[in-house]
């Protein structure tokens, strides 16, 4: 298994990606082979003609298999935990918790298989009926990051099945591992040959040529604001569906009246955990004055008592950044911050551990304004800036006052200001006295403005995505 995964068989040839642990990059998890442009054609193809069956496979048929699917995942979580952990750097629990919710998404989307429902309306003319259905889209490119190599995967694949449409996935070139064992887990519970293929490879090169196939009649993308906007484009070009998760710059408001030792748990819990390798991640920390001075002493002694180390030791608290560049992007975003004057109170130092690895301290910016480069950009890392503010009317426009829209926190006791935050926070997701990361896996997931693009994801919402509305007049006369 590794090689790209078409027609129900595994692709051979000479490898020329290496997936590495970034925890030890010593430890090489193994060597894939990369796509071929025949090797797409050959995957939509096969997902082409995968469509005419399964799109008409009986709703329970399709119900057992991801529900098998689901509970080999679940029943499987340590073993697909430590790999997933070991290649991608986010630690063990992590890992473990993140198989289990990809388990628990193909469970959820066994049951809408047969919770796929229409409607039957009255016409207003006599003698008519009318049927509104539901049908599969048809073939779906699913593009998917290296932050959560198996849930974000699920939440898109298994709807995907669930609907009727098949499916070419293109995994992050960070994490094939991941996604070819998640290949192995589909084809042992029983999904016939085309209904999943799967490319490993460049993003950019395989990409483009599954964006601009004809035959792929969506496209389903979590990744940067920059690559999702070049796919819109080219999708609407040629009247293809698209489904976008892009960025974010996620406020978390802590207003004086907050309990602090809450709020400071929150915020670390947010900004740092999972090495702040979430697009959900709490980046900018907004603090009225009357608790700003203790927020950020208590919130620099938690982040001091957090472990950096290796993901599969049982004392780290944060793993490593996944990868070479990536870090390399955010040492520069950090340097970036700070000739704009932001100041780097504490972190933001690469770290030598027993292994060589991608070790980053969190790091914590204070004195910063919303309009400077740490609270515009997003840098994908164990990085915070700290906001002032005077008072909740300002924290808010502050938190408002962003490009992005995916996820928004509050910390207060105040139920009057918790209610308005929900109602008048510019985002898709609002969280009360919560991190601004972690969402159930039956509810909707995305954002606003340039977070999101297209239908939500998860939940029942996803059939938005993955059907076609018909309508449909019968003369009974």
């Amino acid at each position: 298994m590794n090689g790209c995964f078409i027609d129900g068989t595994w692709t051979e040839g000479s490898p020329s990606l290496v997936s590495r642990n970034p925890s030890d990059t010593t430890d090489v998890i193994g060597d894939y082979v990369a796509a071929t442009a025949d090797d797409v054609e050959a995957a939509v193809a096969s997902a082409r003609q995968a469509f005419k069956s399964w799109s008409k496979t009986p709703i329970q048929t399709r119900f057992n298999i991801l529900d098998a699917v689901g509970s080999e995942l679940i029943a499987r979580k340590e073993e697909l935990g430590r790999l997933l952990s070991r290649e991608e750097g986010k630690i063990l629990r992590d890992g473990i918790a993140e198989v289990f919710r990809a388990g628990m998404i193909f469970k959820f989307a066994a049951g809408e298989a047969v919770r796929l429902a229409g409607e039957c309306i009255s016409s207003t003319r006599p003698g008519l009926d009318v049927q509104v259905t539901r049908e599969a889209l048809g073939v779906v490119a699913v593009i998917t990051p290296w932050n959560f190599p198996l849930a974000i995967p699920a939440w898109k694949i298994a709807p995907a099945l669930a609907c009727g449409c098949t499916v070419v996935f293109k995994p992050a070139s960070f994490v094939p591992a991941s996604a070819c064992a998640l290949m192995d887990v589909l084809q042992r519970n029983g999904v016939p040959a085309g209904v999943v293929n799967m490319l490993i490879g460049g993003g950019k090169f395989i990409g483009d040529h599954l964006i601009g196939n004809h035959h792929v009649a969506g496209v389903s993308f979590t990744g940067s604001v920059a690559v999702g906007r070049g796919i819109a484009q080219a999708c609407a070009a040629r009247g293809a569906r698209v489904q976008l998760e892009m960025g974010g710059k996620n406020p978390l408001v802590v207003l004086d009246d907050a309990e602090l030792g809450k709020a400071v748990r929150i915020a670390a819990d947010g900004a740092f955990f999972q090495t702040g390798q979430r697009c959900t991640a709490s980046s900018r920390l907004i603090v009225t004055r009357g608790i700003h001075d203790q927020f950020v002493e208590a919130l620099t002694r938690q982040i001091s008592s957090l472990r950096v180390d290796h993901a599969l030791l049982e004392t780290t608290d944060i793993g490593p950044v996944v990868e070479k560049r990536p870090l390399e992007e955010i040492m520069q975003g950090l340097e970036a911050s700070r000739r704009d004057g932001a100041l780097l109170h504490t972190g933001g130092e690469l770290l030598d551990r027993r292994t060589p690895g991608h070790f980053l301290s969190p790091a914590l910016f204070v004195n910063t304004r919303n309009d400077m480069f740490i609270n515009r950009t997003e840098l994908f890392g164990p990085v915070a800036a700290v906001i002032k503010v005077a008072d909740y009317d300002e924290a808010l426009a502050t938190a408002n006052d962003t490009e992005f829209g995916l996820s928004a926190g509050l910390c207060t006791q105040s139920l009057r200001h918790a209610r308005h935050f929900q109602q008048n926070a510019e985002s898709g997701l609002v969280m009360v006295n919560l991190p601004t990361a972690g969402l159930d896996y039956h509810v909707p997931f995305g954002g606003r403005k340039g977070s999101n693009y297209g239908p939500r994801e998860q939940g029942s919402y996803a059939r938005e995505f993955f059907t076609i509305v018909k309508t449909s007049y019968i003369d009974a006369n």
